[in-house]
C-alpha cells in the first residue's frame, strides 16, 4: 500500500510540474482563472475543453498546476490584453501566398504591429464599424488569415536564432483579420497601409490556449487551416513559412527588446480570399473557425456594427 501511495504521489507530482495548455477561462462561479486545459478524448483542440487544472500564480513567471478542477463556462484570450506590450506581425511569409498575392519573396521579414486592443478572444465576434462597411463605390472587402502565434515568457534581447526557443513560452492560433481595401486600395503606392487595414479593435481573436514547448518542441511541422462556414479555405503547414520561428523571434529582438507577454503573428499561408479570381469577401454573420494542430480553434462571427 505504500509503494502504491508513492507511486500515486509521485505520477501525480509529474503530471502538475509543467503546464501542457495555459488557458484563461470564466468558471461556473463566474471567476476568472489561469488553468491547465483538460483535453476531451480524440482531440488536441483546447477550445473542446470543459474543465481546467486551476493554476495558482502568473504562466509567464512562477506558477503552480494545482490538483483542483473547475469547469470552464468561457474561454477567455490567453492573456488578457493589459499584459501584452506589443503585437508583432508578420507579412508575407509563405510562397504560396506571395504568389497568390502576386508579391515578392522577401529578403527579410516584413513586420507591422496591431495594438493590444486588436486581441480577441476565440469566441466573441468580430466587429465590423461603420467605417470599414461598404461606403458608396467603396467596397468593404474583408478577409481572414489564420497564423501560427508565438507568445514570448521572458527578455530577449540581441538573441540568436539558438537561443531562440530559451524565450517562447508557447503558441498558440490566431486570426490577422484584414480589410484589403483600406490596406492595398486607400493605402500609399505601392505600400500597403497595414494598420487601418488590420489593426481596428477586435481584429485579432487569438487562442483557445497557449501550448508549451514540452508539447510543441518543433513548431514547424504544424497544420494550419481556415474554415468559412464550414468549408475549408487554408489548408497548409507551418513547415513552408519561409521564416520560421527561431529566426524570427531572434530577427525581432535585434536591437529591440522583446517582453513577457509580447505576441508574434508569423504570416499566413496561401488560401485567402485576396487571392481568389472571383473573391467573395466576408461580410456580416460569416462564421470564421482558424486552427492550428496540437493547439485548438478560434471560432468568431463577423459582426457589422
Amino acid at each position: 500500500m505504500r509503494i502504491l501511495s508513492l507511486f500515486t504521489f509521485i505520477s501525480s507530482l509529474a503530471l502538475f510540474v509543467n503546464a501542457q495548455r495555459f488557458v484563461r477561462f470564466i468558471s461556473t462561479d463566474n471567476r476568472e482563472y489561469y488553468g491547465d486545459a483538460i483535453l476531451p478524448g480524440g482531440t488536441t483542440d483546447a477550445a473542446k475543453s470543459t474543465h481546467a487544472h486551476v493554476i495558482k500564480g502568473d504562466i509567464l513567471g512562477d506558477f503552480e498546476i494545482t490538483d483542483e478542477v473547475k469547469k470552464i463556462k468561457k474561454l477567455l484570450s490567453p492573456l488578457p490584453s493589459e499584459r501584452v506590450r506589443t503585437v508583432r506581425c508578420v507579412g508575407l511569409n509563405y510562397v504560396a501566398h506571395i504568389n497568390e498575392t502576386d508579391s515578392k519573396i522577401p529578403k527579410w521579414p516584413i513586420l507591422f504591429y496591431k495594438s493590444f486592443t486588436a486581441l480577441n478572444t476565440p469566441s466573441d465576434p468580430i466587429p465590423v464599424t461603420e467605417g470599414y462597411q461598404t461606403q458608396g463605390d467603396f467596397i468593404s472587402k474583408m478577409d481572414y488569415e489564420t497564423e501560427l502565434v508565438i507568445v514570448i515568457k521572458k527578455k530577449a534581447f540581441n538573441i540568436s536564432d539558438d537561443e531562440a526557443l530559451d524565450h517562447v513560452l508557447g503558441y498558440t492560433v490566431g486570426n490577422d483579420v484584414s480589410h484589403r481595401g483600406w490596406q492595398i486600395e486607400r493605402g500609399g503606392i505601392p505600400q500597403p497601409q497595414y494598420s487601418m487595414g488590420k489593426g481596428a479593435d477586435g481584429w485579432a481573436p487569438w487562442g483557445s490556449a497557449i501550448v508549451s514547448t514540452n508539447i510543441i518542441p518543433d513548431p514547424q511541422k504544424l497544420n494550419i487551416w481556415t474554415k468559412v462556414n464550414g468549408v475549408m479555405m487554408q489548408n497548409e503547414t507551418t513547415a513552408n513559412m519561409i521564416f520560421g520561428v527561431k529566426h524570427l523571434v531572434s530577427f525581432f529582438s535585434m536591437g529591440t527588446t522583446l517582453m513577457p507577454g509580447d505576441v508574434i503573428f508569423t504570416g499566413t499561408p496561401s488560401g485567402v480570399i485576396l487571392g481568389k479570381a472571383n473573391p467573395v469577401w466576408l461580410t456580416d454573420g460569416d462564421v470564421v473557425e482558424v486552427g492550428l494542430e496540437n493547439v485548438g480553434t478560434c471560432t468568431n462571427t463577423m459582426r457589422h456594427t
